[in-house]
């Protein structure tokens, strides 16, 4: 696998040799590595700043599926709950007083 690509990088060097000359190749040779260099760099830093999104969101998915707490006990002095009222049951407004049996009698014409 090795002797592959070395005689592919020699074919390569030679060639290049032959088009650039002997006076341009190392100024060439040294840009080129620059690239790779920044390429590579680019590259890492991408990788790395992908899993640092993927373990955060980890995060956040494990923190949603957590059981909620457990609700808090009720404080000892706290007051009941109010009553329910019932619907069915007529009650008269605040001022007014309750009839009585003789406005009823009066009311029927009895």
């Amino acid at each position: 696998m090795f002797e592959g690509r070395f005689s592919e990088i020699l074919i390569i060097f030679v060639l290049a040799l032959i088009v650039l000359g002997p006076e341009k190749l190392p100024r060439v040779v040294t840009e080129l590595g620059r690239w790779v260099g920044r390429a590579r760099s680019m590259a890492r830093q991408f990788r790395e700043q992908l899993e640092e999104e993927v373990q955060l969101e980890e995060a956040r998915r494990a923190q949603n599926t957590a059981p909620p707490p457990p609700p808090a006990p009720p404080a000892v002095n706290e007051p009941p709950p109010p009553a329910t009222e019932f619907p069915n049951v007529h009650r008269e407004p605040a001022g007014v007083p309750p009839p009585t049996g003789a406005q009823n009698a009066d009311e029927r014409g009895t």
